[in-house]
């Protein structure tokens, strides 16, 4: 089964636990603390594997937990990081995030890897806080939490060469002829409902990948048909190989299909109307294909439009093709038009990583009238704090202090006895 799409969820592992502890070997006077701090929580790190080339693994399984961090131990021990999830993808996928739509990796090249959830830091332990003020401090910080975010992966086939063209007009049976691919073929619309791909080579050794793409109908660009979900995969192609059935078999004009599908590329976001395109009369054994041509040409009036006349039934001028797609490719080996295109779009396509805005923060009021803050930072802070521990919540009131927390609910209209809330917690503000 080809998957080229699917949205599934992530979990960093949490960081471990710091602890609070003390020296109390026989002769060692005033030992002072010694807890350790958690290990980091593992991240969710995606790595291309060349040897995949579908997102099916990720069809079944929507939702990924990392493993935290172990907890600090005493004698000032360090807990142990948790291993990265690993996460392999085809080369060609895309990271976004579900919420933003933001892309936070673009995955190419075998090994590539990103880190899309960060794992949480580990939690000090008590030693950590010691000061000439507080030379023995009776609490610990709770491991950080991991990163949660929900993404959409969507790959994009990796092809030198993108067949493109109306439903039935050959796409399939070239591929089967010029690679060991073996696409379903039969004499009806729409035989073909994934892409297809295919490794080329020459008589004179030159090779190179080609995809078979669903057929685009009019409207594919706007979703109609089949074509529509694949249009995406001739965006990284870097010659499109344009399929025309010539004998008008279908009843339909040969002319007008080669517009239609010059207008769904056109339409479409990523400006394929600009690639490099060969056109493929195909069917040229059918009765009428040769007038069919010269009226063509005569519509098209574009000498510089190359046009390689064929039948895929007859095997006829197959290598004039092969040979054409690869003079073609050479001549544009060194143009990567995917960055051509973003940066006509003003994108960059880089890996990105996923680094959430920390300092914000927003109070809102429940129907109790209790004041709610929220924000990524605090929420942070929060979780990372022992709340059976008095100092500890000493600790956690100024931070909050110090992020404007207290000014802000005062400003809000907070006075001395109401409640405040923070991811379920309750407490009483106090002047």
């Amino acid at each position: 089964m080809f998957v080229d799409q699917v949205k599934i969820s992530l979990k960093a592992g949490d960081g471990g636990n710091g602890i609070t502890a003390y020296r109390r070997e026989k002769y060692v006077p005033f030992g002072g603390p010694a807890g350790g701090d958690g290990g980091d929580g593992a991240d969710v790190v995606f790595e291309v594997d060349e040897g995949l080339s579908t997102l099916l693994d990720f069809r079944y399984q929507t939702h990924f937990k990392a493993k935290r961090g172990e907890g600090g131990q005493s004698s000032n021990m360090h807990g142990k990081n948790a291993e990265d999830l690993v996460l392999k993808v085809p080369p060609g996928t895309i990271i976004k995030s579900l919420e933003t739509e933001e892309v936070l990796a673009d995955l190419v090249e075998h090994g590539q890897r990103a880190v899309v959830a960060k794992g949480g830091r580990g939690g000090r332990g008590n030693s950590r806080f010691a000061s000439p003020r507080n030379p023995a401090p009776d609490f610990s910080e709770n491991g950080e939490p991991g990163e949660e975010i929900d993404v959409t992966l969507e790959l994009k086939l990796l092809a030198d060469v993108g067949l493109v063209g109306f439903p039935s007009v050959g796409k399939s049976t070239l591929l089967s002829i010029v690679s060991k691919a073996k696409p379903k073929i039969g004499a009806y619309h729409f035989t073909t409902i994934k892409p297809n791909l295919g490794v080329v080579s020459t008589k004179d050794n030159r090779s190179f990948v080609m995809a078979d793409l669903p057929g685009l109908i009019e409207g594919a660009s706007d979703g109609v048909g089949l074509g529509h979900q694949f249009l995406r995969h001739v965006e990284r192609t870097k010659v499109i190989v344009h399929m025309i059935d010539m004998s008008g078999s279908e009843g339909r004009d040969p002319f007008e299909d080669y517009k239609v599908i010059k207008e769904e590329l056109k339409a479409y976001e990523q400006r394929l109307e600009d690639r490099p395109q060969i056109l493929v009369a195909n069917k040229m054994d059918m009765p009428d294909a040769e007038d069919n041509l010269e009226l063509f040409k005569e519509q098209l009036n574009d000498e510089t439009m190359q046009i390689i006349p064929m039948s895929t039934f007859k095997h006829d001028h197959i290598d004039e093709l092969l040979y054409t797609i690869a003079d073609k490719l050479e001549e544009v080996k060194d143009i990567d038009f995917t960055k051509v295109d973003d940066e006509a779009m003003g994108i960059n396509r880089v890996v990105y990583k996923h680094t959430p805005d920390q300092d914000k923060f927003t109070i809102t009021r429940d129907d109790d009238a209790a004041y709610v803050v929220s924000g990524k930072s605090i929420e942070r802070i929060f979780k990372m704090t022992d709340f059976n521990s008095e100092p500890a919540v000493r600790r956690f009131a100024r931070q909050m202090r110090s992020m404007g927390i207290d000014d802000a609910l005062r400003a809000r209209g907070c006075e001395n006895g109401d409640i405040v809330r923070i991811l379920g917690g309750e407490f009483e503000f106090v002047e």
